[in-house]
């Protein structure tokens, strides 16, 4: 039996998207706690960016990452209720080539120890596009402390026995540094 290879870290980069019809920076807290921990567990955002829940402007925004050369990640927040407003799975599970359905199921099983059966009302989905991994998550805060504690060890390269690492677009995250929009 052999000894598996150890793999370092790689920072990855990151493109953070908040779905809501009332926020702005200055009240987005769930989008601003993820571009917070991506940044201290080493990767690079790529791009934030806030949009009203609307199917189209969602697609729109997600494409254009999808499509960049730049965005390996994106990570969503806001739409995945079951209000007549929430449309954020309907938006993405179109534009997804394959979809990581044990992250919605992972992310209700541990949030049912947080907050019990109002989990059953999270559409949290995830999925794979042009070798770009897009994790969708509820709105609150403490929804995308949860979701960041199943998906941090999934974008790190040195997770094993697997990671989403090495199924994502080899880019070079210095063009990062300073190119939020």
């Amino acid at each position: 039996m052999s000894a598996k290879k150890s793999v370092p870290f790689k920072p990855l980069n990151i493109a953070v998207l908040t779905v809501s019809d009332t926020r702005d920076e200055s009240t987005d807290t769930s989008g601003g706690y993820l571009v917070e921990i991506l940044n201290e567990t080493g990767h690079h955002l790529a791009d934030k960016k806030i949009v009203i829940d609307d199917i189209y402007q969602m697609r729109a925004v997600v494409s254009d990452w999808i499509a960049s050369t730049n965005v390996q990640a994106v990570l969503i927040t806001g739409g995945t209720g079951f209000t007549k407003r929430d449309s954020t799975p309907e938006a993405m599970l179109p534009l997804f080539d394959k979809v990581v359905d044990g992250f919605g199921e992972l992310f209700r099983h541990v949030s049912y120890q947080e907050i019990g059966t109002s989990t059953i009302q999270s559409r949290a989905v995830a999925g794979l596009a042009n070798e770009t991994i897009i994790f969708c998550m509820p709105g609150s805060t403490g929804a995308c402390k949860t979701a960041w504690g199943i998906i941090e060890s999934q974008l790190d390269a040195s997770h094993r026995p697997c990671n989403f690492v090495d199924q994502l677009k080899s880019v070079s995250t210095d063009s990062c540094a300073d190119s939020r929009g």
